[in-house]
């Protein structure tokens, strides 16, 4: 499976990253809400290991509810130090479908994240994405907005994708660089910006509104206005 592990504990992190891998999984690993819920939002997991508390400004119960906002059903296995009982209901209640208390023996959680696994998914995959008038076909590859086809790049196309799958939120430079140019540094350029602005000529010529904002210091933002 792929398994997505939300975890700020390096310790833990690494215990856990360890056992999934060794077991045959793949895993992928963010050390704080906010860069959780951009790849579980982003990319497909079979199985989300959250933790309950997260630095970044969004925790696992926050992170586990925007994400069934989004219509994402992955399934989500909760760890914590938070024993009580009200903190687990609270958990499950966000939309977690189960619960594992720290300290945790790792047979156990193996055991969790593999049932969690073979639940069968009522989840649909999406192929089209759809912001105001301008719509994305994911299986054709094709952009159009009022009805009328736009051409974009390969490039472009990975780019609005993005954006679009984030719609209403902020995408940062940082993430743009890392998810559509497989960047994992600053090339130090203005390369993103030339990207949006030959987008945004494509995305809005002829209409009244336009579609991408830029945030000031923190990056781009798609949504209808």
């Amino acid at each position: 499976m792929r398994i997505l592990l939300v975890e700020d504990d390096a310790e833990v992190a690494r215990f856990v990253k360890k056992g999934l891998q060794e077991a045959g999984h793949t895993v992928e690993h963010a050390a704080n809400g906010r860069d959780g819920l951009f790849l579980a939002a982003s990319e497909g997991f079979d199985v989300l290991v959250l933790d309950r508390m997260l630095p970044g400004g969004v925790d696992g119960v926050r992170l586990v509810e925007t994400l069934r906002g989004q219509g994402n059903r992955s399934p989500v296995l909760f760890l914590s130090a938070l024993t009580a009982v009200d903190e687990r209901v609270k958990g499950l209640k966000a939309g977690g479908d189960d619960y594992l208390t720290k300290p945790f023996a790792f047979a156990e959680l193996l055991a969790r994240v593999e049932a969690l696994g073979r639940r069968p998914s009522a989840e649909v995959p999406t192929t089209r994405l759809k912001v105001a008038d301008l719509e994305l076909d994911l299986l054709s590859r094709t952009v159009t907005r009022g009805g009328r086809k736009i051409d974009v790049q390969p490039r472009e196309f990975r780019l609005l994708e993005h954006l679009m799958r984030h719609a209403g939120q902020v995408v940062t430079r940082t993430m743009l660089l890392e998810k559509v140019w497989d960047y994992h540094f600053d090339p130090q350029t203005n390369v993103i910006d030339v990207h949006v602005s030959r987008l945004r000529h494509k995305l809005d010529k002829g209409f009244d509104k336009p579609l991408i904002q830029t945030v000031r210091n923190a990056g781009y933002m798609i949504r209808a206005q």
